[in-house]
């Protein structure tokens, strides 16, 4: 499958083992800084995923002040907690950028949640690509173009697999379609988790 040029997928990169030690490293992280459901900017619809971040930033979205990136978690008001070592890892051994990470958003899909077609623009630093990787039941990713209209192209993302987005697809439009149930043992009562980390100011 050719995707958009500097969009990457790399299947299966994390064996069983690295992705149970980033489960772990994303609980700790719930833990101190909960899981919260984001909604959509004006409308205040909420969103079907429910997310949190670690870094020294995360990005946020409400009805009032819309998507942004702020230090604090917005319900707790407490710093994010940082980033696990082995996301500094792989954002070294892939992201080919000089700059280290500052944020990691956390989705946590159920099996009926889905993410509508979006860019990933929030940030000051566009040249920095975006690292997203997933764990647990496999998803149906679709990547457009630099349009909302482009024509996309579907595939699916299991447990384990990274996929970057860079250069010419940076700004490329993508989304999740639907999650398959049942489909990985890898998060006890089931789902997705999809860690995305980025680079935001220049």
């Amino acid at each position: 499958m050719l995707l958009p040029n500097g969009i990457r997928h790399l299947p299966g990169y994390l064996d069983r083992p690295a992705q149970e030690a980033l489960v772990e490293a994303v609980r700790a992280i719930v833990t101190e800084a909960p899981l919260f459901t984001p909604v959509m900017p004006g409308t205040g619809k909420e969103m079907s995923v429910r997310m949190t971040n670690c870094g020294e930033l995360g990005w946020v979205t409400d009805k009032q002040r819309g998507y942004r990136y702020q230090p604090t978690h917005p319900v707790t008001n407490r710093p994010w907690p940082a980033l696990p070592p082995q996301l500094l890892d792989l954002w070294r051994d892939i992201a080919g950028y000089e700059n280290p990470p500052q944020a990691c958003l956390v989705n946590f899909y159920a099996d009926d949640a889905r993410m509508g077609l979006h860019q990933d623009k929030d940030e000051q630093d566009l040249n920095a690509p975006v690292l997203s990787i997933s764990l647990g039941n496999t998803c149906l990713f679709r990547v457009g173009g630099l349009n909302r209209n482009d024509r996309t192209l579907s595939l699916k993302l299991t447990s384990g697999d990274i996929i970057v987005l860079g250069g010419e697809g940076r700004l490329c439009f993508h989304g999740v379609d639907r999650i398959y149930p049942t489909t990985s043992t890898l998060l006890k009562n089931g789902g997705r988790i999809n860690l995305t980390l980025r680079r935001v100011t220049s």
